[in-house]
Parts: structure tokens; C-alpha cells; sequence
């Protein structure tokens, strides 16, 4: 007797498991590529670290706050036929942010480089020298890392061996914060052109200096917000993959990734259902990906014990809140400030070495209703103020359901100092800890950004886009290459449409309209 095999009619299918801005990339890409694709999503909204919650009327983006490199999305949309700007709002944000210091002064980002300098000048005159020298060398940096690396795969070792001399003649060896200190002397100056890596979950004091390329990508590009929030931009991409004849499914949870004779054949979900295909991409985290969602198979490289050994980045504290009848209200503080605590060095070495949850804290804090009056009702201010922490893998993990009551006192008193007396008029409150990260996103350790990107941790020893682990399995996101960050997981799915062919009924139709 015939039986039918569903897996002689899968492969044009293509299964992404997450929802989130990687895992929707790629699955624009695929289906760019002429494959049925289906996202798969434990979420109830699509955008992974990048969705959103609403509470009392106010809507507070989860993770990723802006843009700082429009032409990735750009490129995303055009490779399937599409402008960007005619489905996202973007506005440009000038100043990109504000950091204050605890002996009042501050300084502000912006895209002139005269109104940079300035801001240079206002603290440290003597440093405008070696502020202009720092420039020059980030772009050096942007020009060899972003576009050398970033933005093709590096799962072959001679592509990142032939760019060691490069490496080696931009110090790639030094930390971005001793590369800071070796163009600057104040100490204020030195974490503001130190700090971004900790938004891609990597310690300033061993990161590769290669991040200040960051630097140059703000100027550059500049930093823009995108009406709606980065939900806004999600949902714009459901929209492309849905109007390219794809699923986006949510509130479903991927148990395990299928391998057949050496080969990923499709996943398994939770509920037992199986479903077969051609091309299966992660978007999970990648340790998730290979410790629990290959669990059945053996793994040469990404081994439990491998993981295990590889470093995490810092967990995240987060507290989103609304506060009513306060638009206007500290008309000082803006869409994005970042509040220096009393130590920069120390605490770093607390968050990522020690493992401890000191007492003292820096801050980032969002206040997007002064840009975008849709995240809160009129006359309202929605937030959200976000501590660095140390992730749940250190050997005295911190309890959270003990402590987020005594650390979000902290962190009000803190805010306070900015925004006095917020708490009287407090309409929403939602916190999330490094445990809502394991549990909401799977994240191994509740890392906010998956593994470190320190120098032997990226590029091609990082988790390539093309698993190494079962033919036809990709991964996309802040896991693999190049990394986290909007940027780095849009780029990830670049990669991935470097790597993954046409679908075969494509691939099939082209050579016999060549023939």
C-alpha cells in the first residue's frame, strides 16, 4: 500500500522559528526567494525582544528603542520589491541622546560634527585634539568591520583569518574603553565614547575596540525613531511576508528541530504536531537552539559543554511605567538620556565579572511620548528605565523575586533625581528581570543579548548562519553573526539570503525560461 510522505511536498518550505526582527528578515528573504515560508512563535505579537505590551493606554516597546542604520532596513524591503519608507514612519532624532553625569554635567550626541565638537569642548577642551583622531579611527573601524564582516557570512575560517592583519593594524586586540583612553583624558569622555557595546550586551573594558565604529555609524546615519515604536517596523514586516503569501503564527512553541540523515527535515512542536521542510532558520537564541532545541542530536561544535563555557552577556533590568497628567512636565529630559552612576570601571566589573548586583547603577531612560503621542494617552508619559545586571549563570545568581522589589526602590531613587516625583503620578508598571528574560524569550542564563561579542566570540568563532550542526539549518539573530542589535540581526538575515539558494520550483522555472 502507497502512503503519502508529506516531506516529498516540503521543499519549498521554509520554517523560521521566532518571530522576532531577525527571524522576520529572514523570512522576507525567503520569501523574496520564492519559498512558502512559515514563522513560528511562542509571543502574542511578532517582534520577539522588539514587540510590545500595553497597559492602562500606554504601549511600552520591550527592547530595541531606535534606528541607527536605516539602509539595512532599506535593503530588506527592496530585495523584495518594496519601499521602506512608504510602510514605516522614521524620523530623525537630533539630539540622538543625553548623558548626565552626577556632578551635573552632561553631554549630548549629535550628528554634526561641529556641534560634537562642542559638546567635547564644554567638557574637556584639551580632548578636541584627540576627539577628531578617535572619529577618524572609528570610521576606519566601521569600514572594516561593518561592511568587511558584518555583512557576509564568516562560517568559513579564512574569512576571518585574511582579515587579521587588518585586525592587528587597527588594534583590535584593545578594549573599546582603552581605546577611548588612548585619545581622550577625561574621564567622562572616555565612557561616552566607551559605553555603546553594553547595548549589544558586550563589557567596554573587553570588547574589541573594533566598537567604535559605532561611533562613526551614529554620524554617519544618524539615530532615528520609528513612529510606533520598533512594533511599528514588525509589523510592517508581517505585512511584507503575509502580502508575499506567508504565515506568521503566534502562540505556538517549537519543541525540537527535526534532523534526518544528517539533514534538518523540519521541527516539532510542543503539542506533538510535526511539520516538515526544506530550509529551517533559527531565530531562538542560539544557545536555546542548539542545548534544547537539538537536544536528540549529536552536536560536534556547539556542544552543552561549549556552551556552557562561552561567555554570556549581562542580564537587563527593566522597569516600563506611565505617568499621567505629566506631558510637559521635566521639559529637560528628552527621548533618550542615559544617567551615569557614581562608577564606570567598578561597576562594569560588578555586572560582568563579579556577578554582583551593586547598590549603585547607570540608567537609560526612555521617554518616547515626547516624539511619538501614540505610546500613551493625551496628557500622559510613557518610560521605561533600564539597568545593566549581571545575567542568572554566575555562581551567586541573584534571586529576583527577592530583590526586584529592593532594586526597582533603587532605581526610583535614582530617577528621581531626574524626575521628581514621578511616583506620585504613576498609571502603569510592568518590570521585567534577567528570569522574564529566560522565561519570555528563552534565553540561556536570562542574558539580554545572547552570547558576548568579545573578539573570540564573533565573527567566525561566533555561531555561523549556516549551522554547522545539520545541513539546511541557518540561524539569524543576536546569537550568530554579526550579532545583536537592530542593525547586526537585520544583517543577519542579509547573510543568511547570501547563503540559502532559490526555492527549488524557482530555481527550476529560471533555467527553463534561460533554456
Amino acid at each position: 500500500m502507497l502512503t503519502h510522505d508529506p516531506r516529498s511536498e516540503s521543499s519549498d518550505v521554509a520554517l523560521v522559528i521566532g518571530a522576532g526582527l531577525g527571524g522576520l528578515a529572514a523570512a522576507m528573504r525567503l520569501g523574496a526567494k520564492g519559498y512558502r515560508v512559515q514563522v513560528l512563535d511562542k509571543l502574542d505579537r511578532a517582534g520577539g525582544r522588539g514587540s510590545s505590551i500595553s497597559q492602562n493606554g500606554h504601549r511600552f516597546d520591550l527592547g530595541p528603542t531606535i534606528v541607527t542604520m536605516p539602509e539595512v532596513l532599506e535593503d530588506l524591503w527592496a530585495a523584495c520589491g518594496r519601499d521602506f519608507h512608504r510602510d514605516v514612519d522614521l524620523r530623525p532624532m537630533d539630539p540622538f541622546y543625553e548623558i548626565r553625569w552626577e556632578d551635573g554635567s552632561s553631554f549630548k550626541a549629535r550628528q554634526s560634527t561641529d556641534a560634537m565638537v562642542a559638546e567635547v569642548a564644554k567638557l574637556s577642551p584639551r580632548d578636541v585634539p584627540g576627539f577628531h583622531k578617535f572619529l577618524k579611527s572609528a570610521k576606519a573601524r566601521y569600514k572594516v568591520g561593518f561592511e568587511g564582516l558584518g555583512r557576509r557570512s564568516m562560517h568559513q575560517l579564512w574569512e576571518t583569518v585574511k582579515v587579521l592583519p587588518k585586525f592587528a593594524q587597527l588594534r583590535a586586540d584593545r578594549s573599546i574603553l582603552g581605546h577611548a583612553r588612548a585619545y581622550v583624558k577625561d574621564e567622562r569622555l572616555r565612557m561616552a565614547l566607551s559605553f555603546h557595546p553594553l547595548f549589544i550586551g558586550g563589557d567596554p573594558m573587553h570588547v574589541t575596540s573594533m566598537y567604535a565604529l559605532v561611533s562613526y555609524l551614529e554620524k554617519e546615519y544618524g539615530v532615528h525613531y520609528a513612529m510606533g515604536g520598533v512594533q511599528a517596523i514588525a509589523d510592517a514586516m508581517v505585512r511584507v511576508i503575509e502580502d508575499q503569501g506567508g504565515t506568521v503564527r503566534l502562540g505556538v512553541e517549537v519543541d525540537e528541530i527535526l534532523v534526518e540523515g544528517g539533514r534538518a527535515a523540519g521541527v516539532s512542536m510542543t503539542d506533538g504536531t510535526k511539520m516538515h521542510a526544506g530550509v529551517v532558520v533559527s531565530n531562538a537564541d542560539a544557545g536555546h537552539t542548539y542545548d534544547r532545541l537539538m537536544r536528540n542530536h549529536k552536536r560536534k561544535r556547539w556542544t552543552t559543554s561549549k556552551l556552557k563555557r562561552s561567555r554570556w552577556s549581562m542580564g537587563l533590568y527593566v522597569w516600563y511605567f506611565g505617568t499621567k497628567g505629566t506631558a510637559g512636565k521635566w521639559g529637560d529630559v528628552g527621548h533618550h538620556t542615559i544617567l551615569s552612576g557614581p562608577r564606570y570601571e567598578g561597576l562594569l566589573r560588578d555586572i560582568f565579572i563579579k556577578g554582583k548586583l551593586a547598590d549603585d547603577m547607570s540608567l537609560y531612560l526612555h521617554r518616547p511620548s515626547v516624539t511619538d503621542p501614540s505610546v500613551a494617552p493625551q496628557g500622559d508619559d510613557t518610560w521605561y528605565a533600564l539597568s545593566p545586571v549581571p545575567h542568572l549563570g554566575h555562581a551567586d545568581a541573584v534571586d529576583w523575586k527577592a530583590e526586584a522589589p529592593k532594586y526597582r526602590a533603587k532605581v526610583a531613587a535614582v530617577l528621581e533625581k531626574t524626575i521628581p516625583g514621578f511616583q506620585d503620578h504613576l498609571s502603569a508598571s510592568e518590570e521585567f528581570t534577567p528570569e522574564t528574560f529566560r522565561d519570555r524569550y528563552l534565553s540561556p542564563h536570562g542574558s539580554g543579548f545572547s552570547i558576548e561579542p568579545r573578539i573570540l566570540q564573533s565573527a567566525w568563532f561566533r555561531p555561523h548562519n549556516v549551522s554547522e550542526e545539520a545541513k539546511g539549518l541557518y540561524l539569524v539573530g543576536a546569537g550568530t553573526h554579526p550579532g545583536a542589535g537592530l542593525p547586526g540581526v537585520i544583517s543577519s538575515a542579509e547573510v543568511l539570503g547570501q547563503l540559502v539558494p532559490e526555492a527549488p520550483r524557482v530555481a527550476v522555472a529560471d533555467r527553463l525560461a534561460a533554456e
